[in-house]
């Protein structure tokens, strides 16, 4: 059976789906006063109180064990409260991270000791992760990463830099994927990870702005940096194959359909007024959302994946390619659209969230795996090279 049969209609469990009101009520207060282009930024966004608060309510960590400080629940709970925090155009990118894939990647390959450490805080909203993949001329590439971890008595020492990584200077730890053993020549072979504390000496830290005025992308540059014996996640060359199982937290949720959603939203409550509405734009407004729903549909298939234990790297690819495809084309048709009109007649708020997005917008194919890289995954995975 391939990735495409394997991708069933399923539908959020009741008790899952209880949870989706109180969330709206919580966010709907808590965003009031945020304009639109501001929430449009939503992960991206950086909110350390509301990443508490969230913890608080016991939102964040919700499929984590509860001896662990989560929430035991099913990944289908996650799914419903992440949709939310997307739609509302809520800043949590402080604890985005470390609750979507840090926390459960240290609980799968974690030391008991590492677990205890890490996971209860991230479950609170209290410790943040950022990603150490991505390095210059080791993109796309990611299995010639020349970032070097180097034994020593009593730990390692760790010397090179990560790009793109976003958020690390809002955070307390990168888990990071580097070359423990070989050359770069050497590929998969001789990588490991390894959760490295940013305020080490040595870790220097530089963000990146932006076309947007952004600057959540940074660099991080490692120079002699002492690591204990226990900064070792997993097993010592088992890196490559920790990387392919924490990327399916990355590409299967919600965030990789909704980028644009708050764009959308604010374009639609425009076009419901008798000033925006015009034939052409309602006929829009079922093109986007026919294509939506289907990949919401694909999104919430793979969860069920995820709930019943599976690893479904081939079908997050897909939904991910497909996802981020849509996302971009919603600026697109949207200006199109608007761009027809007098320009005393589109809110300035719109125009400005649909500014944001646009920039923003071609970023969403590069990160969490470049189009190409995961169309090459989807092929293999369909039997197609």
């Amino acid at each position: 059976m391939s990735a495409l049969d394997s991708l069933a209609l399923t539908a959020i469990p009741p008790q899952d789906e209880a949870l989706r009101q109180p969330v709206r009520d919580f966010l709907a207060q808590y965003v009031a006063a945020l304009p639109a282009h501001v929430r449009a930024r939503s992960w991206g966004g950086y909110d350390a109180q509301l990443s508490r608060e969230l913890g608080a309510r016991g939102w964040l960590g919700l499929t984590l064990p509860k001896e662990y400080g989560g929430g035991g629940r099913s990944a289908y709970a996650r799914y419903v409260v992440v949709e939310e925090f997307l739609n509302f155009g809520a800043p949590v990118g402080s604890h985005w991270i470390a609750e979507r894939q840090s926390a459960p990647n240290i609980l799968k390959y974690g030391t008991d000791a590492q677990k205890r450490r890490y996971v209860p805080p991230v479950c609170r909203g209290e410790m943040y992760f950022c990603i150490g993949m991505s390095e210059p001329n080791a993109g796309s590439d990611l299995a010639s990463v020349r970032t070097r971890a180097a034994r020593t008595e009593g730990g390692w020492v760790l010397d090179g830099q990560k790009i793109w990584t976003t958020n690390a200077h809002n955070c307390h730890f990168m888990i990071a994927l580097v070359r423990s053993s070989g050359t770069a020549d050497d590929r998969h072979k001789g990588l490991s990870q390894f959760i490295v504390d940013l305020k080490l000496p040595g870790v220097t830290i530089r963000p990146i702005t932006d076309l947007s005025g952004d600057s959540h992308f940074c660099e991080v540059f490692f120079d002699n940096v002492r690591l204990p014996d226990d900064a070792l996640l997993g097993t010592e060359g088992a890196g490559w194959e920790q990387v392919m199982s924490e990327l399916a937290f990355e590409r299967s949720g919600p965030e990789r359909l909704f980028s644009s959603i708050v764009l959308f939203d604010e374009w639609l409550a425009y076009i419901r007024t008798p000033q925006g509405r015009t034939p052409e734009s309602v006929r829009l407004a079922g093109k986007i959302g026919s294509q939506l729903a289907p990949l919401r549909a694909m999104s919430v298939a793979v969860t069920s994946k995820l709930a019943h234990g599976e690893s479904p790297v081939v079908e997050a690819a897909l939904v991910k390619d497909l996802g981020t495809g849509v996302e971009q084309a919603i600026p697109a048709l949207i200006a199109d659209d608007l761009f027809r009109r007098p320009a005393h007649d589109v809110p300035m708020e719109l125009l400005r969230t649909l500014d944001f997005v646009t920039q923003a917008a071609p970023s969403y194919s590069l990160r969490g795996g470049t189009r190409d890289i995961l169309r090459g995954m989807i092929a293999r995975g369909l039997g197609l090279r």
